[in-house]
């Protein structure tokens, strides 16, 4: 399979998420049983995960740093995207072998998705899209929902065939975000990404961006209102980097809570 998935076609998408973490090792076993990434370098202090050699994942140890903080600016989840329908199947099965604990599951129309903790308390999702020619949109609003995830047809959709990690083009489809304010985020994306914004949640919730996609990012301040400046000492969230077509060279920008947010070339 050649094909990104749609989310990866877009002018800017996800390119990967840096995290910090007291325990990097243990970190990235978890990604590389449950989630299926590959190792692929270590480079002094930092392990760098993909899939198929596309680096998603950069943990950085960091020993000395203090836990997340949930109630402060930060990470609500990194979203894993599976190409296919029959790949989060077969996830769903590894995971039921496995035992895996499994926060949630939903149906939000234009995806589906299970919701998990890794062992540092950084929120992950693993989702595949429905064709996006099929999403609904109501002006500029794409129709989101979150009802009960059908399981069954899931892992029915892929038959026989077990889960080896991580296929090919998987990527990370989106990045959601904890903020202090949904509206200042939203105007943020806005102003330095001239992200759109696709679908909002009362005033707590708001998923921005590019190219029609029904998110790239999102911001919530369901945990995190009015929260200040990061505290950079701490584990969880290092970096999101963003990939553009439109970048002439690397970029280092941070949003209104001093999340970094990197801006790199698009080269393929």
């Amino acid at each position: 399979m050649n094909t990104l998935p749609f989310a990866a076609t877009t002018p800017i998408s996800v390119s990967r998420v840096g995290l910090k973490a007291r325990d990097a090792d243990t970190l990235a076993a978890y990604y590389r049983t449950v989630v299926g990434l590959d190792e692929l370098s270590r480079d002094g202090t930092v392990i760098t995960l993909g899939a198929a050699n596309r680096p998603l994942l950069d943990i950085e140890a960091d020993a000395a740093a203090k836990p997340d903080d949930p109630r402060s600016a930060g990470l609500f989840h990194t979203a894993f995207l599976l190409p296919e329908r029959a790949d989060l199947g077969r996830w769903i099965k590894h995971a039921i072998d496995r035992r895996i604990p499994v926060d949630g599951a939903s149906d939000h129309l234009v995806s589906e998705a299970l919701y998990l903790t890794d062992p540092e308390g950084n929120g992950i999702e693993i989702y595949t899209d429905r064709p996006h020619e099929d999403w609904k949109w109501n002006g500029p609003h794409v129709e989101m929902a979150t009802i009960g995830l059908n399981i069954p047809d899931i892992v029915a959709s892929a038959g026989d065939t077990e889960w080896n990690g991580a296929p090919e083009n998987s990527i990370i489809g989106h990045v959601h975000l904890r903020v202090g304010d949904p509206k200042e985020a939203e105007a943020w994306w806005g102003r330095e990404f001239g992200f759109d914004t696709v679908a909002e949640y009362g005033a707590q919730a708001v998923f921005l961006s590019s190219g029609g996609y029904h998110h790239h990012i999102g911001a919530n301040s369901w945990q995190s209102s009015n929260a200040g400046k990061r505290d950079a000492g701490r584990t969880g969230l290092n970096w999101v980097e963003m990939r553009s077509a439109s970048a002439k060279a690397s970029e280092i920008r941070e949003d209104p809570w001093g999340t970094v947010i990197r801006t790199v070339p698009d080269v393929a």
